[in-house]
């Protein structure tokens, strides 16, 4: 009876060693995978957007981003006309849908169109393949009311992550930022926004800004003049990107290899 004791107390303890060492090996397996995955993302390389793009040509994008209202377009096209000066606007689909008769005014004017978008969601918190939807969604908007497509994608508020910018580029999107913003959302004035651009523009630029506004359309001609009066020619982003053989810098300049 003692020895079957002993021999049960023994195959306890052995289960207790056994469990324990086990446990060790897990925790230390989950620990490790850990710091692999820290260390793959940390050393993993940052996909970006272009920002701006190394020039020699004193060229600068003047895009708009249209996902409100559209109550100041014929005003904002009025100005562009009168300043024979051709930009980029980036659309959300749901803009579309409710004012195709804008994108009509606006593609017919010779603009480009880029997309902004579908739902202009919250992109980081998206998946990949709901990534691509937003994307071609709203692209199929702009065909199906100006009968072409667009190959630029710009991110609602300006977010991106790895997977944004690979989505846009596996489906030949160029991911269009900026790298001057006039802040004209928040309700600054004219000269407040050119106060913004005044000492910091230069070639190969993309500045932002937004249709439906407190004060975009009324201040679009004096900012337009002032651009033009430091030299620079204002074109579309697609004239202004290099298509093929570049690489994109830390800042996310865009710079030609050639």
């Amino acid at each position: 009876m003692f020895f079957v004791f002993n021999k049960e107390k023994i195959y306890t303890y052995l289960v207790s060693i056994v469990t324990v060492v086990l446990l060790f090996y897990i925790a230390s397996n989950i620990s490790f995978a850990k710091k692999e995955s820290v260390e793959a993302s940390t050393n993993a390389e940052k996909l970006l957007p272009i920002y701006n793009v190394k020039t020699e040509e004193k060229n600068v994008s003047l895009t708009m981003n249209c996902a409100w209202n559209a109550d100041d377009v014929d005003k904002i096209l009025e100005v562009l006309k009168n300043n024979e000066v051709k930009i980029t606007f980036f659309m959300v689909g749901d803009w579309i849908e409710k004012f195709p008769e804008y994108v009509k005014k606006i593609n017919e004017a010779g603009h480009e169109i880029g997309s902004h978008s579908n739902t202009h969601p919250h992109v980081n918190n998206l998946n990949y393949e709901k990534n691509v939807k937003e994307i071609e969604d709203s692209n199929d908007k702009i065909e199906k009311v100006t009968g072409k497509r667009t190959n630029l994608y710009r991110a609602p508020y300006g977010e991106y992550n790895n997977i944004v910018i690979k989505a846009a580029k596996d489906k030949g999107y160029f991911p269009i930022q900026w790298n001057l913003d006039t802040l004209d959302y928040t309700g600054l004035t004219g000269e407040e926004m050119w106060n913004r651009l005044n000492n910091k523009i230069s070639s190969g630029d993309i500045i932002l800004m937004h249709n439906g506004t407190k004060h975009t359309a009324d201040s679009l001609d004096m900012i337009i003049k002032n651009i033009k009066k430091k030299g620079f020619k204002i074109i579309p982003v697609s004239d202004l990107i290099y298509k093929e053989n570049y690489k994109i810098n830390s800042a996310g300049t865009q710079i030609s290899n050639t």
